[in-house]
Order: C-alpha cells, then sequence, then structure tokens
C-alpha cells in the first residue's frame, strides 16, 4: 500500500542576493541559497545562525510566575523541607527530572524523585504518586513536563499539605491547576517569548534562574544542558531560537564531557569516538532512556527487588560513579534489545491486521486496537505505520480495564485538535500536533473510532494525505566538496524549523557494487557517480528500507536520487554518505 511520494523543490532565492551572501561568507553559492531558504538572507543574519551564543538566553523571570517558583524553592531548601520532583515517563520527562535532580541536589539532601509506572498509573500526575510524597515527608512536589491540566490532583495534594510547582509545555486547559507557581510558555497569559521549549528546556530556565537568584556561577547551569539536547531531540520540538542554542551547546557537552550516565550510553552505542549529532540522540540515545520506562521492571543498584518503571532511566542519569552508570546502561541496553523485537512483532501484526480488513482501504485514518499490545510501544507502532500508509493513526491496547494508546499524525495535520474533538469520550488525553496520548472507557471506542475519522475527513487537506519529499535545491555530486561539508556542518543542530537539508542528484548511476544489506536484507546500499561529469569520484549512499530498484541500479541504471548528508564513521575514517530519501528510475521524470 506504499503510494510513491511526491517531489517538491523550494524555489531558489534572489539569485543576486544569493551570490552577495556567498561572497560576504566565503561559502559555496548552494549553501548561500540555502540560509536565504531558511530566512538567513544578511552576513550578519548568518554570523548570528552559524554562532549561537548563551548570552543570547533569555531572561527566565519574563516567564510567569517564576519568581515565585524560585523564592519557594529556595524556602524549601533553607528550611530543609523535603522536595519531590515528578516527571512523565519518556525521554523529555525523565531528562528534566535528571536535570533538576542533579542540580537541586547540590543544595538539598531532602530530594526525592518520582516517575510514574506507565501502566499501574498512566501519564500525568496521579494520585499513587501524591501518596507516595505525603507518606514520605514531601513538602513540595516540582513537576517536569507534565501536570498542566492536574486541576483535581493538585487540590489532593493541597489538602495534605504539599505545594505543587508546574514546569510543563503542554497546552493549558481552561483552568490552570492551583498550583504554588505554574511555569509553562503556553499559558495565555505568559509573556515569555520563545514558546517551543521542551519539558526538559522548561525545567532548564528554572534551574537558571534560580542560579541568578542565588548568585550562582552559570556553570553549575551548563552541567544540564547534555540532558536538555537529548530533550530536544527526543521531543522533537523546534530547532530554532533559544533551543537552537540550548541543543548547540548541549551537543558540545554531549561530545566533550557529557554527565556519566549519558557517557555510558553513548559507550553502549558505540558513539565515543563520533561526533554526535541530532540523529544519534533520535535513533540510539533516546530509544534507550526511553526503554526502562516502556518496559515493566525497574532496576534498582541498592535494591534488586524494586518494581515499576522509568525511575531506572533516572537512576542512570544521576548516577555518582562511572560503576553506578555501567550497571544501569547493561540492564537498560537489555530492556531496549527487549523493546525492539516487542515493537518489530506488534507492527507486523498491526500491518496484517491492515491488509486483511477492507475498509481501511478507503479510510482517512487509522485507528487500530488490540488487547494483547504492550501499552509502551504503541507510539513506536503508529509511528511506523504512519511510515506506510501516510494518515493520521492511532494505536491503542487495553490496560487496567482501560482502553489507551497513541495518536500520531502527517505533516500540516493538527492530530491534537481531532483527539480534543472526540473529549467527551474520552478519560484522559494530552499532548500535541503531531502526537497525543488518550485514554477511555471499551464501550466508547467504536464511537471515538467513527467521529476521529469524521473529523480527519471533514478536515485535512488534499495534500496532506499524499506522501511527499521537500527538496531543498538540486545538487550535482562533485559539489560535495570537503568545504562543503564543513559549511554543512555549521547548519547544525537539525530538526523541526531547521531540517536536514535535501538534495536531489539527477542521472546517477551505481558503480556496479550495489548490494541488499541488512538482517533481512532491506536496505540497499550503492557507490554512486554521475558519469555526465568531467571528474567524479563514488560517493557512498545507503537507501532504508527501498530495495523496489534494486535490479534496475545494478543493471546500470540510471536513478534520480535525493538524499541528505551525513558523515559516515567506518573504522576511524570518515567520508561523506547519502542518507536517500527516495529513488526514481531517471527516465521516470518527475
Amino acid at each position: 500500500m506504499r503510494a510513491e511520494k511526491r517531489w517538491v523543490v523550494k524555489p531558489a532565492g534572489d539569485a543576486q542576493k544569493v551570490a552577495h551572501l556567498s561572497r560576504c561568507l566565503s561559502i559555496d553559492r548552494p549553501l548561500a541559497n540555502l540560509l536565504f531558504q531558511r530566512g538567513v538572507t544578511t552576513p550578519e543574519e548568518a554570523n548570528d545562525f552559524f554562532n549561537p551564543q548563551l548570552e543570547n538566553l533569555l531572561d527566565p523571570f519574563l516567564m510567569q510566575d517564576m519568581l515565585t517558583a524560585v523564592e519557594r524553592i529556595d524556602r524549601a531548601v533553607r528550611r530543609e523541607e523535603r522536595i519531590m520532583i515528578y516527571g512523565d515517563y519518556d525521554v523529555d520527562g525523565i531528562s528534566a527530572v535528571s536535570l533538576l535532580y542533579n542540580f537541586l541536589i547540590k543544595w538539598s539532601k531532602e530530594l526525592l524523585f518520582y516517575i510514574p509506572d506507565r501502566y499501574a498509573e498512566g501519564y500525568g500526575i496521579s494520585e499513587r504518586g501524591i501518596d507516595y510524597a505525603y507518606d514520605n515527608g514531601v513538602k513540595l512536589i516540582i513537576t517536569l513536563d507534565c501536570g498542566i491540566k492536574a486541576n483535581t490532583k493538585v487540590k489532593y495534594a493541597k489538602e495534605r499539605n504539599i505545594d505543587f510547582i508546574i514546569c510543563d509545555h503542554h497546552l493549558p486547559g481552561d483552568k490552570l491547576p492551583p498550583a504554588v507557581a505554574v511555569l509553562d510558555p503556553k499559558r495565555s497569559d505568559c509573556q515569555y517569548p520563545f514558546k517551543d521549549l521542551s519539558g526538559c528546556g522548561v525545567g532548564f530556565k528554572l534551574i537558571q534562574a534560580y542560579a541568578q537568584y542565588k548568585e550562582l556561577p552559570f556553570s553549575y547551569v551548563e552541567e544540564g544542558l547534555d540532558l536538555v539536547a537529548i530533550s530536544i531531540a527526543s521531543d522533537i520540538v523546534p530547532i530554532i531560537g533559544e533551543n537552537r542554542i540550548l541543543a548547540h551547546y548541549g551537543l558540545r557537552k554531549l561530545n566533550t564531557n557529557p554527565n556519566k550516565g549519558l557517557g555510558a550510553i553513548i559507550k553502549m552505542c558505540g558513539l565515543e569516538h563520533h561526533r554526535i549529532a541530532i540523529d544519534d540522540i533520535i535513533f540510539k540515545i533516546g530509544p534507550r532512556i526511553n526503554a526502562a520506562g516502556r518496559m515493566e521492571i525497574e532496576i534498582d543498584y541498592d535494591d534488586p527487588r524494586a518494581q515499576s518503571g522509568g525511575r531506572t532511566a533516572v537512576r542512570l542519569l544521576t548516577a555518582p560513579t562511572p560503576e553506578r552508570a555501567l550497571y544501569y546502561v547493561r540492564r537498560i541496553d537489555e530492556f531496549n534489545k527487549d523493546r525492539k523485537s516487542i515493537d518489530r512483532n506488534i507492527t507486523q501484526e498491526a500491518h496484517n491486521f491492515i491488509a486483511g480488513r477492507e475498509e481501511f482501504r478507503n479510510t482517512k485514518s487509522t485507528v487500530i486496537y488490540n488487547p494483547n499490545w504492550m501499552k509502551g510501544v504503541v507510539g513506536i507502532v503508529a509511528s511506523r505505520l504512519i511510515e506506510t500508509y501516510f494518515r493520521p493513526t492511532v494505536v491503542l491496547t487495553l490496560s487496567n480495564g482501560m482502553v489507551t494508546g497513541s495518536a500520531r499524525s502527517v505533516p500540516g495535520f493538527d492530530l491534537y485538535q481531532a483527539v480534543e474533538s472526540c473529549s467527551d469520550l474520552l478519560e484522559n488525553f494530552g499532548g500535541h500536533t503531531y502526537a497525543a496520548g488518550l485514554t477511555m472507557r471499551p464501550e466508547n471506542l467504536d464511537e471515538f473510532r467513527r467521529r476521529f475519522e469524521k473529523f480527519v475527513v471533514d478536515n485535512i487537506n488534499p495534500e496532506e494525505t499524499i506522501q511527499y519529499v521537500e527538496i531543498d535545491m538540486e545538487l550535482d555530486l562533485n559539489e560535495i566538496t570537503p568545504s562543503f561539508r564543513q559549511t554543512l556542518t555549521r547548519f547544525e543542530p537539525f530538526g523541526p524549523g531547521n531540517p536536514s537539508p535535501i538534495f536531489l542528484t539527477r542521472e546517477a548511476v551505481d558503480n556496479g557494487t550495489a548490494r541488499l544489506v541488512g538482517a533481512k536484507n532491506e536496505h540497499l546500499k550503492m557507490e554512486l557517480l554521475q558519469p555526465k561529469e568531467s571528474r567524479y569520484s563514488t560517493i557512498s549512499a545507503i537507501a532504508f528500507s527501498q530495495t523496489s530498484h534494486y535490479e534496475h541500479v545494478r543493471g546500470n541504471g540510471a536513478i534520480d536520487v535525493c538524499y541528505t548528508v551525513v558523515d559516515n564513521n567506518f573504522q576511524g575514517m570518515i567520508s561523506p554518505q547519502l542518507r536517500v530519501k527516495d529513488v526514481r528510475p531517471s527516465e521516470q521524470g518527475e
């Protein structure tokens, strides 16, 4: 059912202005054009873009309630009140809890952290978590990456004389929770200029503010930048504005002096001699942090009997010694191997389910349910299904007697609005434009499926139903020179708002060594060149899950190929590699 992708080439920038930018910056014209396409049109703007500065971080006290939050934390520290840091069980929440814990442990020994059990408690603040805080004498709970709609739970805590500070980045409801302070740049009354911080990013602004309030050196705050970069990459927030600064310096720390837990993950992934980029976080580091929360067992170095979920990942990221970090990372890597096997099997079951039912051939959305699927991997499965069917997708399972799961969207379609339109059928939901989580009673499933599909049909634009590749510009292979690659790295970090540029090369051929690679020969490996060039050399290319053109390529057939340029690190040797997005035989044109 995989449809052919539509190729859309962006218009080039003004030729004279691009040439001027190229001369002023002494960079290749295609890269000057790339800057122009991204709204960077002057040498001064290019300097800011290429050289993010920490001094350009925004004043954290611009965020509504920040001073109140800092004063309450300071009072808790001075009075030696017990503080509990509470976060979501995904990478953003786990990194945020670890960030704040690593910072506050320097000033307070009365510190606990709490990650809710994905299976027993579900998303957000739970009464069980509040009861745990009460039983342990906690007077202040600081939430990260959750809590913005937890009105009844915060009220429940207040009845037990527990204060709340909420740090979140999701959209608030009509009424804010009755917390001491609510830090969320998406509050309608919040004047903070940058609205797209990650949950960990909001936590970073809190420690930045505390450090300023206590006149502490900024070095205490910088220590957490690697965790902020992990959250920015994994939560897929726009890497523009303040996020670009945080990600830039977070990646620098990740590559030079990561915290002990992240250092252990880097070694486990074989990245210690590799220049770590956003993709490495998304595909290697982040999934390992996520794995502990997705599986159903918790590991405690001091108490092997401990049972729960994502707290193991926090123990890794707050490990005080390399020995403890190594202990946790080995166990988490086992979780990740199990997780990959489970999500691979469930994805195949989902494909089989869709292929076997006629009704899915004409729908604009996919809503599937299996009570036996593992709750912790349904979000991954939803993302995989979109890669094939390219339509808003909801994957549901049964947990604690409730139908629960994850939803994912296609570019341009507001998934959150679609889920919100069914809110009267839901017990709980949350998320943003492209991803959401939801829970409902089993008897509401059929009506939810019907109404979700109707909302998609009524609101999705036809172009949003056709998968496409947005191409920045055409390029000849001989233009990918060492200087081109060096300048291209200065565009990083890549992500939403500043995506890795996609180039198009026409009439390329393989040098005769094309082969299928991967455990199941599911990927196409090529060495490409352009015979039309008077001077040419081959360049390595990898096309993941794109084997349909193998025979054409092996037969020396010319292809048009669109791709990103990445570094291929093999046995310590770094060379350019094309990561192929799509391939077409040249004679088909566009």
